[in-house]
């Protein structure tokens, strides 16, 4: 298994590499962000691990282009910035996990595991409602003959509303489930995940208001409609 780091300290590079390779990992490892960006992009690695402070490109910028071009591939964050807005950030903007330094690499492998039996058990069959389908095995919404690739986040999100649509989930419920944080409700995360997802609806022409598909229910949450 294929794991791609990104981490311009050497000392951190090395022990990281280590430890996963001690679980079977093979790691390739790029010190800067532009670099990184390049590998990222041609593929071939099952996670990204992917530090925020970074010479030539930091790790958030890495992170948008990444998802602007429609690589999908888990990333979980590494940084010394551990306040809760640096970590709504990166999540916002497409990253499945978060990791605060200093850490242990044992817990790196642990949620990389975890990240990875959720994906495998995820590919189980495809979850239909009207005319749209969720690819589980290509992670992509489908409507008729037309597809989108979806984040790891928005795959998650969208496969926890397509599986019971017409229920009404709170941010709460959404977040337990999608994000696994404790986080403040208040927090706009789940808003601006819904909105791309809500995106990538209109871009294949689910419907001609890709609201009508994911129903905002005012002041407590989301719930999936059917799609035509």
């Amino acid at each position: 298994m294929n794991v791609l780091l990104i981490e311009d300290e050497p000392r951190i590079a090395e022990f990281v590499c280590s430890g996963l390779a001690q679980h079977g990992f093979r790691v390739d490892v790029c010190g800067d962000g532009h670099s990184g960006y390049d590998q990222a992009c041609r593929g071939g690695h099952a996670v990204i691990v992917l530090d925020l402070m970074l010479p030539g490109r930091d790790g958030l910028s890495v992170l948008r282009g990444l998802r602007a071009a429609g690589v999908a591939t888990p990333v979980i964050l590494l940084s010394a910035l551990n306040a809760l807005g640096d970590r709504v950030a990166g999540l916002n903007d497409g990253a499945d996990d978060y990791l605060a330094k200093p850490f242990f690499v044992e817990e790196l492998v642990a949620r990389i595991q975890a990240m990875l039996r959720r994906l495998a058990g995820e590919r189980l069959g495809n979850l239909q409602v009207g005319t749209l389908m969720l690819d589980r095995m290509a992670r992509e919404l489908v409507c008729q003959g037309r597809s989108s690739d979806l984040t790891t986040r928005e795959y998650a999100l969208a496969e926890l509303l397509m599986r019971s649509p017409g229920r009404t989930l709170t941010r709460t419920q959404i977040l337990e489930h999608v994000w696994g944080y404790d986080f403040d409700p208040s927090t706009n995360v789940v808003d601006v995940c819904i909105q791309r997802i809500r995106r990538k609806l209109t871009a294949i022409g689910a419907d001609g208001d890709a609201a009508s598909c994911i129903e905002s229910v005012r002041g407590v949450g989301y719930r999936f409609g059917p799609a035509g």
